[in-house]
């Protein structure tokens, strides 16, 4: 697990300052070692850095002021072979192919064992050493053989071809900025602004749908001319010419088998669960499992024991999480691991506010509880946490995706939209309700942000003429069943939304989350059963209920989904000196004539229903991330 960054100049060398303060705006994602690789003149050069280790800098000249075309930059955090010989960037024997990778390929050894038979030799037991001689055997076709969480950038100097790779799900971010100048990449976007090439300005369209999911839709951002690499492709830029091209080296499967039981495809998520968290568990670190109390991961909990008999599990407490932590507690007595709770308090919760939400470089609508988990991990020196996100999204577990099939019966009764002509709030929450004609809106919906005639009533005119507000550059393949909803559910709450988050938050504090559910095995699997078997309407997560009674207490399976996130709305009713922290920024805010400071004002006096305050969040957020990116 580590960070990377870089840049490939198109028509001219320019300074290592660029690449040295890159890397060091994401030295929290690797405080364990650094390196560099430049190249200029048809030369290409190994650097260590100020934060490299002791025998990295006796083998390698520490990197000062010179030029270069292009340039690579690694932050590590040592998970696996802890030597210097796992040290990035990672060149060939014949020193024609760098790599720089983060994330963790689980299926690294079954590679290797296939890559020796095929004659290639190994000097170390890093999984970034299998990638490497992968894509000398397989190419670019490398990409669809790892299973695992990753972000690549290799340079080919013998095909004189620049490759950018983000895994099938995006669990790791890769961010890029491509100019007349050149290409610019980094794990996190906080590196890209390092850049001489890349001055930050405002991208209202990525801002738009941020307010209108609680995320901005990826491959957009919040910032123009900043893109993330979609998840499942790569990007090559031919050295020679600097074309680009893209391509999918995956897509999640449809519905596909037809005569499976429901007792068959139990039997078989159990399997293939129980085989990903065994490659999952391993690290030449300590592991632990986060457990926050539900089904999710308290299976994962329970699973891991028989892998590893010693596995360490922790729960975050915060205000109102008190059911979960009790369930959290007796799961862990009732399969016998060794259980903390760490509980946070509304001080430790508000005390570094302003710094966590500016962490997450665009407007967000909560408290971001795994930053505390992470930062909790980081003080037991557990380098590694397994988490239980990604199971909602597979198998069904949202509240609102019990809505679904009453949606597509009121859907058909959208032509009354256009004729509700009153403006009070309930009569447009109902137009909005008839208005979701796609399944699109559906999931935006179910998203509990902004509704689209909110979002044009707050931004100013002639920043909302120039929006794309249909959004039908996003829509996916528009399924009117289950299957369409998945989509979108995997698409942009996992791989827009909530890794990205989770990969934020973990590596603010050097900490590296994975992921069971999200293996390659188990997400085809998944998705390739029949929609009756995934989803009945009735209860969230069938399947993986069914999954796990054996494993859990009933306590356990029958309590109700909820969030795992802090309570804002309880912060904002109770503490003054969040209200005076929302009004400070607010004010500020309306100065900037952004937004109709009389909408903001009617948001902030007049909070009705149970989730207004989502609003007056993400409007705080905003403000906070605009001091922070874009004042000086």
């Amino acid at each position: 697990m580590c960070g990377i960054s870089g840049y490939y100049s198109f028509h001219k060398s320019i300074s290592s300052t660029n690449i040295l303060e890159m890397n060091q705006a994401i030295r929290h994602r690797g405080p364990d070692d650094e390196g560099f690789w430049l190249y200029d003149h048809d030369q290409g050069i190994s650097f260590s850095g100020n934060d490299s280790t002791s025998k990295i800098k006796e083998q390698f000249p520490v990197l000062d002021e010179r030029s270069s075309e292009i340039a690579l930059g690694f932050r590590r955090l040592s998970i696996i072979d802890l030597s210097e010989k796992g040290h990035q960037p990672m060149l060939s024997e014949n020193q024609q192919i760098i790599i720089t990778f983060n994330g963790e390929i689980y299926n690294f050894k079954k590679l290797k064992k296939e890559l020796e038979i095929l004659g290639h030799f190994f000097q170390s037991n890093s999984d970034t050493e299998v990638i490497l001689e992968a894509y000398q055997e397989w190419g670019n076709s490398a990409f669809a053989k790892l299973d695992g969480m990753f972000a690549i950038c290799i340079v080919d100097l013998s095909s004189q071809k620049l490759t950018l790779a983000r895994d099938r799900i995006g669990m790791k971010p890769l961010f890029y900025h491509q100019s007349e100048e050149g290409l610019v990449w980094a794990s996190e976007i906080k590196a890209l602004l390092k850049n001489e090439f890349v001055k930050p300005e405002i991208n209202w369209n990525g801002v738009y749908t941020n307010f209108l999911f609680q995320t901005t839709l990826a491959p957009q951002t919040c910032f123009q001319d900043i893109l993330s690499l979609e998840p499942g492709s790569f990007m090559v830029i031919d050295l020679t010419d600097q074309k680009i091209t893209k391509e999918k080296f995956w897509t999640l499967p449809s519905p596909s088998m037809k005569d499976v039981s429901e007792e068959e495809a139990v039997r078989k998520i159990d399997e293939l669960l129980s085989e990903s968290i065994s490659e999952q568990l391993y690290a030449d670190v300590s592991v632990a499992v986060m457990m926050s109390g539900g089904i999710d991961s308290t299976l994962i909990a329970s699973k891991s024991k028989s892998f590893n008999p010693n596995i360490n599990t922790y729960t975050i407490s915060y205000p109102f999480s008190e059911e979960e932590v009790k369930n959290a507690s007796l799961a862990a007595r009732h399969f016998g691991v060794s259980h903390d709770i760490k509980e946070v308090s509304d001080h430790e919760a508000l005390e570094q506010l302003k710094e966590n939400i500016q962490h997450f470089e665009e407007p967000y609508s909560s408290f971001e509880v795994l930053i505390n988990a992470a930062k909790y991990a980081h003080d037991k020196d557990f380098k590694v946490v397994l988490s239980g996100n990604g199971a909602d999204e597979l198998f069904a577990g949202y509240s609102h995706t019990l809505k679904l099939n009453r949606w597509m019966l009121m859907r058909n009764f959208n032509f009354v939209s256009p004729f509700i002509f009153t403006k009070d709030k309930f009569s447009q929450r109902v137009k909005n309700y008839f208005s979701q004609d796609h399944m699109f809106d559906f999931f935006r919906q179910s998203q509990i942000s902004m509704m689209p005639h909110e979002a044009k009533s707050l931004l100013q005119p002639d920043i909302y003429t120039k929006l794309d507000s249909k959004l039908s550059k996003y829509h996916a393949s528009e399924s009117k069943n289950y299957s369409g909803y998945f989509e979108y559910d995997m698409k942009y709450s996992l791989s827009s939304h909530h890794v990205f988050r989770d990969d934020l938050s973990a590596m603010k504090y050097s900490v590296e989350f994975r992921y069971p559910y999200l293996s390659n095995s188990l997400i085809n699997y998944v998705a390739s059963l029949p929609e009756k078997i995934r989803f009945n309407g009735i209860q969230n997560k069938p399947l993986l209920r069914k999954t796990a009674e054996k494993y859990l207490p009933e306590s356990v399976l029958n309590m109700p989904k909820k969030g795992f996130s802090f309570p804002v709305h309880y912060f904002i009713k109770n503490e003054k000196r969040v209200r005076d922290f929302i009004v400070e920024n607010l004010e500020s805010l309306k100065k900037r004539n952004f937004f109709n400071a009389a909408v903001i004002d009617e948001w902030w006096n007049h909070q009705e229903y149970e989730y207004d305050w989502v609003k007056i969040w993400q409007l705080v957020t905003f403000e906070l991330w605009y001091q922070k990116y874009f004042e000086k």
